[in-house]
């Protein structure tokens, strides 16, 4: 075989593994890859600031307005270490005030032992978030971190019979209304309703979903939607972040 095409065969097998690894399909002009030339470090083109307009979820269900802690740092050498005690451990413990009520604001500061942090209310156009983007985004750590993340789901009428499905690129645990609903443990890529909660009561009015998402090396994203009693996302919610 030629040997230019055999390299470019081989670049080919090494991009759509990456990509079949974070749970993404090799769509052209969505490879997620930092290159030498990716010096800009921003935001854009994977978050929006959010606004107050009226936001829903996405066709297909998912959450793409949330209020993201900027990463608190960790120890951590490999992902195998996200056995299910472990990950309760690091997520129950008290990093900063008001840790599992607070409602922050946009930019709101955060003092985590010698860090200090900022809540940043974002919108993402895919429907996952991106944190290692967004962690490479804003010049902090992007790997051995721990992400916390708020979102306010509005309810027309009270829902009985939901799941929150979740995915994320990591370790992660998920509160609605503050009980514990859902928390995925090991080492994973991130695939879309990957875990379902047990049946979930929607209030009447505002519900909050707090998450916590923690990788080593590699990416972290996560996404998360509703579902009904049939597995069908949920219609008429709308999204706000107060």
């Amino acid at each position: 075989m030629n040997i230019k095409l055999s390299a470019a065969l081989a670049a080919a097998f090494v991009i759509l593994t990456g990509l079949r690894s974070q749970g993404q399909s090799a769509a052209p002009g969505k490879i997620d890859v930092i290159t030498q030339n990716d010096t800009a470090r921003t935001l854009t083109p994977f978050f929006i600031p959010a606004t107050a307009s009226k936001k829903t979820p996405n066709p297909e269900g998912f959450i793409q307005r949330w209020l993201l802690l900027e990463p608190i740092n960790k120890s951590i050498r490999s992902n195998l270490v996200f056995t299910d005690n472990y990950l309760k451990t690091q997520f129950e413990t008290n990093y900063f005030p008001n840790q599992f009520t607070v409602i922050p604001k946009n930019l709101e500061k955060v003092k985590v032992a010698e860090q200090e942090l900022l809540w940043h209310a974002l919108e993402s156009p895919n429907f996952n978030l991106k944190l290692f983007r967004f962690a490479y985004g804003l010049k902090k750590q992007t790997y051995a971190v721990l992400f916390w993340a708020v979102t306010i789901v509005n309810s027309p009428r009270e829902m009985k019979n939901v799941r929150l499905a979740v995915g994320s690129n990591g370790g992660s645990m998920w509160w609605l209304n503050g009980k514990e609903a859902v928390i995925l443990d090991g080492d994973r890529r991130m695939v879309m309703d990957d875990c379902v909660s047990t049946r979930l009561t929607l209030n009447k009015g505002k519900n909050i979903i707090r998450g916590a998402v923690i990788n080593g090396p590699g990416l972290s994203d996560f996404c998360v939607r509703l579902l009904d009693e049939k597995g069908e996302p949920i219609k008429g919610l709308t999204i706000s972040l107060q």
